[in-house]
């Protein structure tokens, strides 16, 4: 049995798998906030209450949002900040008496979706997640790349190209950098820039659906994005070039993005042609817990 943990800012969810990927068991827990020893606690207790409750002893893997230092055994780059400078894995062992395995939960959610998902016959795959902010995870032959300094995947916190069509105005970030891709392809970045152009303060999955309506404005934003997540993927694509990229987050539920985005990532790829598959993910919002499970594959 396999257990896999989803640690979130909001909740913490945890899924139980045999060994061939069906669910034993769901459950979840609204996440202490800011505390950490809380959190440790509840982590312990779902794992004690699922093992009492289907009567086995699981491995356990952990996604969290942020990565594990290298050289210190610490959490860094955390958005759920009471993780941050924490030594987590080793805390957690302490409580659970066993070894657990960390990946950041952009990591988990490529797994999933490499091994039992939409790309399980693919040997590279890139997971993407396109919601509150961006981020990547990145699998080769069935087995997550952690990269040397934790942070294989993070293309969010790249610069976004601009062109001479789509001159990009330079735009702060919250890590400190100017312009980075989360700035411009995040939701709340959609709807900023739909904002800043038409004066109108929309949610992402409200510009998609009027565009979808034919609202001028709303597909004149949803075409300026398209544009530009096809030249940040483009980017990506030209340094690894998976077989195939899978979309998570909120925005993946935009269905414009699987019929535009081939054509907004090809003229911008090294290639004569574009082969890379863009898919929606199989297992939606529970891809990120069951990787977390298939860290022990």
């Amino acid at each position: 049995m396999r257990l896999g943990i989803d640690l979130g800012g909001s909740k913490i969810e945890i899924v139980a798998l045999a060994d061939d990927g069906s669910e034993m068991l769901r459950q979840r827990i609204v996440t202490p906030q800011g505390d950490y020893r809380a959190t440790l606690q509840a982590i312990a207790g779902l794992v004690e209450a699922a093992e009492k409750e289907l009567s086995c002893t699981g491995s356990v893997g952990i996604g969290i949002p942020g990565a594990e230092s290298r050289h210190s055994g610490l959490i860094k780059n955390a958005n759920s900040t009471c993780l941050i400078g924490q030594p987590l894995r080793q805390d957690l062992q302490t409580l659970l008496q066993r070894e657990i395995r960390l990946a950041n939960d952009a990591n988990c959610f490529a797994l999933s979706e490499a091994i039992d998902g939409s790309a399980q016959s693919a040997r590279s795959v890139f997971g993407v997640i396109l919601g509150t902010g961006v981020g990547g995870g990145i699998v080769i032959n069935g087995q997550v790349v952690a990269g040397a300094n934790s942070i294989a995947g993070e293309w969010g916190h790249n610069p976004l190209p601009s062109t001479e069509a789509d001159p990009l105005r330079p735009l702060p970030c919250y890590c400190g950098r100017t312009s980075c891709i989360e700035t411009w392809l995040s939701g709340p970045g959609m709807t900023a820039d739909h904002l800043r152009t038409r004066g109108e303060a929309l949610a992402a999955e409200t510009i998609a659906s009027r565009a979808a309506a034919g609202d001028a404005a709303c597909s004149a934003t949803l075409t300026r994005y398209l544009s530009r997540l096809g030249r940040a993927l483009a980017g990506v694509i030209n340094i690894l070039d998976p077989e195939v990229i899978v979309l998570g987050g909120g925005l993946s539920k935009i269905q414009q993005l699987y019929e535009q985005l081939p054509d907004s990532c090809g003229p911008h790829v090294f290639s004569d042609i574009f082969c890379t598959k863009i898919l929606p993910p199989a297992h939606g919002d529970s891809s990120g817990v069951r990787g977390a499970a298939w860290l022990w594959n």
